[in-house]
């Protein structure tokens, strides 16, 4: 299959790359490196623009004879998206329109999109299932529902197929392969750990009230490497006839701030200090995912659930890169 990934110079982007040349995809990447890494692109055939440039983007989709894209191209800061709305507005919604008019005139019908817990908000029930009230909190959560809302739109009226995934916590490496998390600013709690871990300095932990079984938020990490493979399911199932549905990707198990922290300090054998600040606004107490309908649906099943291990291929990536 000849598939083109926007976005496939950042994090989770770079993994699904990877994941698809390693199957014997022939794979155009289309990133305009603003948060991505150039380097970080393994193979396959590499463009640097935008999504939002209808008529290059048709081109490229015509030239390369695409035939299903995978949609990771977005802006993803929660703070940033409050801070400036009409930047997440032009990036995530205007930039994927732009993208689904330039797939529609080239003949291009399957997309997998990925998508966000944020789409929820603030959870009314553990574990949060698909049919669970979407009630984003932020501009981010909103751009990601609203394209959502246009795939749908899209899917009922000119014959789309797309599956759109819910990532909860996206976290780990693949290991061994030099690709992981390179955020700038860094907002993740597992690589602030281990950056801490590394350079013997403190961590923040927002919150210590929570209603939670130690005080601190609760979060359900899935490995990279497994919410690839998630895509590539997803993929399949759009060429075995899939239409368009929404699917959340999440281990159904959460790890606490606290939980973290002390993981990281078996993998690394090293006393990560940690420091309590107040809690952030917008914060809820528990994320975690009812993925029951991926496992049925798309037959995919996570290969590396526990915290330990997440923790461990994200030290292996810093150790790795580390100046």
């Amino acid at each position: 299959m000849r598939v083109l990934v926007t976005g496939g110079a950042g994090y989770i982007g770079s993994h699904m790359v990877k994941l698809l040349l390693d199957g014997g995809a022939k794979v155009t990447v289309l990133d305009d490196l603003s948060t991505g890494h150039a380097d970080a692109v393994r193979g396959g055939k590499f463009v640097r623009g935008d999504i939002g440039d209808f008529h290059s983007t048709k081109e490229l989709l015509r030239q390369d004879g695409i035939e299903a894209v995978i949609h990771f191209a977005a802006s993803s800061l929660v703070a940033e998206s409050v801070a400036n709305p009409q930047k997440y507005q032009a990036h995530n919604v205007d930039g994927t329109a732009a993208l689904l008019r330039a797939m529609r005139e080239a003949a291009v019908e399957k997309i997998v999109f990925s998508s966000t817990a944020a789409v929820y908000g603030e959870p009314q029930r553990l574990p949060i299932d698909e049919a669970h009230p979407t009630r984003p909190l932020n501009p981010y959560g909103a751009s990601k529902l609203a394209v959502e809302r246009m795939l749908a739109e899209f899917c009922a009226a000119y014959g789309l197929s797309a599956a759109v995934l819910r990532y909860f916590n996206a976290a780990g490496a693949a290991p061994g392969s030099g690709l992981g998390e390179r955020h700038d600013p860094e907002t993740h709690l597992i690589p602030l750990v281990l950056r801490a871990a590394a350079k013997n300095s403190s961590v923040s932990i927002f919150g210590n009230d929570y209603p939670t079984r130690d005080g601190t938020c609760v979060r359900d990490y899935i490995h990279v490497s497994d919410l690839c493979v998630a895509h590539l399911r997803a993929l399949e199932w759009l060429a075995g006839g899939g239409k368009c549905d929404a699917f959340n990707l999440g281990n159904g198990e959460g790890a606490t701030v606290l939980e973290v922290i002390e993981a990281a300090r078996r993998v690394t054998g090293r006393d990560i200090k940690s420091l309590s600040s107040a809690r952030r606004a917008g914060d809820p107490a528990s994320l975690v995912a009812d993925a029951a309908k991926a496992r049925r649906v798309l037959g995919w099943q996570p290969a590396h659930p526990g915290i330990e291990t997440i923790v461990r291929d994200a030290w292996d990536f810093e150790q790795r890169t580390a100046p």
